[in-house]
Parts: C-alpha cells; sequence; structure tokens
C-alpha cells in the first residue's frame, strides 16, 4: 500500500472537490448548471515521496458528448478558475497529510481514458 491510500478514500475526495462544485462551475461558466456536458469528482491516482498524484475526472452525463474540443484546454482553464480551484485542494491536500507549507502543484494535459471518461492528471507536491 502506498504511503498517502489510506487518508485519500472516497470521502476525503469529496471533501477536497465536492460533487456540487461541477454544478457551481457550469452555472459561472454559462449560467445554466445544466449546459455542463460532464461531471467532474477528484480521484486519488499514487504517490511518489513527496508526490501525490490525482486525476480531475471528466465523466460525460447521460445525453451529452465528451468531445476531445471541449477537454483539451481545461488544464489551462483549471488552473485558474476560482471555483475549481486547484491551489485550494492542493493546500487542503497539505493539510490532510501534515504538511500545509510549501504545497506546489501542477496540472498535466487530459487524456482520454475512453470516450466517456477523460483525465487532467494533478501532481501536488509536499515539499
Amino acid at each position: 500500500m502506498t504511503q498517502y491510500a489510506d487518508i485519500f478514500d472516497q470521502k476525503m475526495m469529496s471533501n477536497l472537490f465536492p460533487e456540487e462544485r461541477t454544478n457551481d462551475f457550469f452555472e459561472a461558466l454559462f449560467g445554466d448548471a445544466e449546459e455542463g456536458s460532464y461531471d467532474i469528482s477528484l480521484a486519488y491516482a499514487g504517490d511518489n515521496g513527496d508526490t501525490v498524484h490525482f486525476e480531475l475526472q471528466l465523466r460525460q452525463r447521460p445525453g451529452c458528448c465528451l468531445a476531445c474540443n471541449l477537454t483539451y484546454g481545461l488544464p489551462q482553464v483549471f488552473s485558474r478558475h476560482p471555483i475549481i480551484n486547484i491551489q485550494g485542494v492542493a493546500e487542503k491536500v497539505g493539510e490532510a497529510v501534515g504538511k500545509p507549507e510549501n504545497v506546489s502543484w501542477k496540472l498535466g494535459a487530459t487524456q482520454e481514458k475512453s470516450r466517456e471518461l477523460h483525465v487532467i492528471p494533478l501532481s501536488i507536491s509536499l515539499s
């Protein structure tokens, strides 16, 4: 078992990135949460020493299309968007493992896992 796997269970993931954040994001973006074509969730993806890896998972909503042209520019959008708040997520991760100082993060490029699931890697350094 990895160093942080027990800490970052499903309950913690929901605390770090609440389900309603997706609707808040689309409400701010489009004026209507129903306009969003995917749901966003956070998943633990492992660790490497003092770097914890997560995925922002984009799951296609029923009757919608999770088109690549919708998701490939998202790392840049998510890195700055106050509702997504990646900096806040990183700070909470640091607090959860008792290392709240010197937290930094990096979003990777969108990866298409399937037509219904795209992921954006998030690495959080705790050193």
